[in-house]
């Protein structure tokens, strides 16, 4: 599983896959040309089926239909190919995430649908959520041992949602959005590691209640008394 790894959290400047995938959902680019978007296609699929450190480029191949030198043509590396079918996936959670809040009528109504989109979206996800399920080690080191990069990017797409909240005059301006997403953030990483006995992540009646109870006073939180 070490290129999971390495997509989501490199140790250079160089940006991550969630970096690029959130620049992406962000400014609506990243879209595949149909070759590649076959390839990929065939490579998630393969990966579900068999895990990525079984999965062989010639597998891919054949599961798609074309020869190996085609997917060598567009993916140089089986590593880079894990980088693009992961950075997709993520781009797709960022878009999904987008469009379930989207006609939510208040920001405390769009927060818990937030939370619960996306724990969904993780969850449900046959690859990222299959890993989480099943190789919790191959994908767990990525969220804490990068430094907390790859919470990091997850964080700025949350503060860049509440800061637009709070442009438009719906979160006040004493609020501090970023550690307001930080602990959002925080909270739900925690959800999808750390198994809760407490909280049945498969209510989403109860998840939604815990998000009311527990994210949505973030936003209005009380002031300082003045001296």
């Amino acid at each position: 599983m070490e290129p999971v790894l390495s997509a989501l959290g490199p140790p250079s400047d160089v940006p991550s896959v969630l970096e690029i995938a959130f620049t992406e959902a962000v400014e609506g680019s990243g879209q595949d040309d149909q070759v590649s978007a076959r390839l990929l296609d065939a490579a998630y699929e393969q990966f579900c089926r068999m895990g990525i450190k079984r999965s062989t480029m010639t597998d891919v191949a054949r599961l798609a239909g074309v020869s190996r030198i085609t997917v060598y043509r567009r993916f140089a590396t089986k590593d880079q190919l894990v980088e693009h079918v992961v950075r997709r996936e993520f781009r797709r959670y960022f878009d999904r995430f987008i469009v379930d809040i989207r006609d939510a009528p208040t920001v405390a109504d769009r927060v818990v649908l937030g939370f619960v989109s996306s724990l969904r979206a993780i969850r449900h996800n046959r690859l990222i959520g299959g890993l989480l399920a099943v190789e919790p080690d191959a994908v767990v080191p990525s969220m804490t041992s990068d430094g907390g990069r790859t919470l990091g990017v997850v964080q700025q797409f949350v503060a860049s949602r509440l800061r637009q909240e709070q442009r438009a005059g719906h979160i006040g301006a004493h609020v501090e959005v970023g550690l307001v997403a930080e602990m959002m953030v925080r909270m739900s990483a925690s959800f999808l590691v750390i198994p809760s006995h407490v909280v049945d992540l498969d209510d989403e009646e109860r998840v939604r209640a815990v998000a009311r109870q527990f994210l949505v006073p973030m936003l209005d939180p009380p002031r300082a008394p003045h001296p």
